[in-house]
């Protein structure tokens, strides 16, 4: 999977070296696994509809980098994620690309931006999805599309499911899921519908250990399709969808 994904184009991800005194609590992932899904079983034997991602992307997970983030990184790693798919997959009109930044280059550029103030660098604050809409904005001139989906089986199998299956049809992109009660960042990188409901295909960023094989991750869970009736009916959901398709 690693070689097929360089071959395609994917650049291999370089952190750079550690802020000076910066302890380095965990072991840096070696590889990053790429395209977890692939292989993933549909959850309908008949789907009426199925959306799914277009393209390479690698799989950032807590402490991938040797920074152990647990309890407060999902939603920078669920940006990581979707910003290699953005190295892998879009060309910029400057024709340049940049590998995904880290937690600490997210935080910078939110403070640089004026959406957090100073202190939260180096800090261990959470981001949703607005602020990676700010920061994919800022570090690959994406703009992001934002939906907000009130709590209720409803809103979530009609509206959120209608504008995932739109996104992956024209952007082909990851999208970014969080909400206040479900406040679990994750990515999602695809949609299945069938008579009775929808699946959203989940990658899920809380995962912490060495690199897994893809089929070890799915068998664990870390990327599976969920019902949509599994979301927490009392929580809000944000999507955060990057625009990434040409203007006719």
């Amino acid at each position: 999977m690693d070689e097929r994904a360089a071959a395609a184009g994917c650049e291999q991800v370089d952190w750079g070296g550690s802020e000076p005194g910066e302890r380095i609590i965990m072991k840096k992932t070696k590889a990053l696994s790429n395209n977890v899904h692939v292989g993933l079983p549909s959850p309908l034997p008949d789907p009426v509809n199925c959306s799914l991602i277009k393209g390479d992307y690698r799989y950032f997970h807590y402490g991938c980098d040797g920074q152990d983030d647990r309890g407060w990184g999902c939603g920078y790693r669920t940006v990581q994620t979707m910003a290699s798919w953005l190295c892998c997959n879009w060309t910029p009109q400057q024709n340049k690309t940049r590998s995904p930044p880290s937690l600490q280059e997210i935080q910078q550029a939110l403070v640089t931006m004026g959406d957090k103030p100073a202190s939260f660098s180096g800090s261990r604050e959470w981001i949703g999805t607005f602020e990676a809409s700010l920061v994919l904005d800022y570090f690959y001139d994406v703009p992001c599309k934002l939906v907000h989906i009130r709590g209720g089986g409803a809103e979530l199998e009609h509206v959120a499911v209608q504008e995932l299956h739109q996104h992956f049809e024209k952007q082909g992109s990851p999208v970014m899921m969080g909400g206040d009660r479900d406040n679990s960042s994750k990515g999602i990188l695809g949609v299945c519908t069938g008579d009775k409901g929808s699946y959203l295909l989940v990658v899920d960023p809380h995962y912490c250990g060495c690199q897994l094989e893809n089929t070890e991750l799915q068998r664990r869970g870390w990327v599976a399709w969920k019902r949509v009736s599994s979301l927490d009916q009392s929580s809000f959901y944000n999507l955060c969808m990057p625009q990434t398709a040409k203007q006719e």
